[in-house]
């Protein structure tokens, strides 16, 4: 779907009504979604597809995905939690995964952020530099 450049602003400014400080209210963005479907403004339909969009982002941002080649103990856990919950807020998931080919080490996302100290990155990395 090709969105209008007055749309996509449109939608940009209605999802930062939506914020505070740097969460998203739910409350606001539902009020502005009925707000939308009820005017039915010009290029509503592109509108709501951003916020929509928007939205999906954000609340990306607030998921995280730890995969490590073992399971992790329960002091493992909490000290990645403290960590990331210190970074990036209180109002994280988290997701935590066995994958036996990372050899060792862990990978975590975060939104789009990504770390990876596995040791299978680290061989694919030795094997780029010969």
């Amino acid at each position: 779907m090709k969105i209008p450049r007055e749309a996509a602003t449109t939608a940009r400014r209605a999802f930062r009504m939506c914020m505070d400080g740097d969460r998203l209210n739910e409350d606001k963005l539902r009020k502005v979604i009925r707000k939308i479907g009820d005017g039915k403004p010009r290029n509503y339909a592109a509108i709501l597809h951003t916020l929509k969009r928007l939205t999906r982002l954000e609340l990306a941002r607030r998921e995280v995905v730890v995969e490590s080649s073992t399971a992790l103990d329960d002091q493992s856990r909490d000290r990645v939690q403290a960590g990331l919950r210190g970074k990036y807020g209180d109002d994280l998931s988290f997701e935590f995964h066995v994958n036996p080919d990372l050899i060792g080490g862990m990978r975590i996302r975060v939104g789009n952020d990504v770390w990876d100290g596995s040791v299978k990155a680290r061989l694919a990395r030795l094997a780029e530099s010969f």
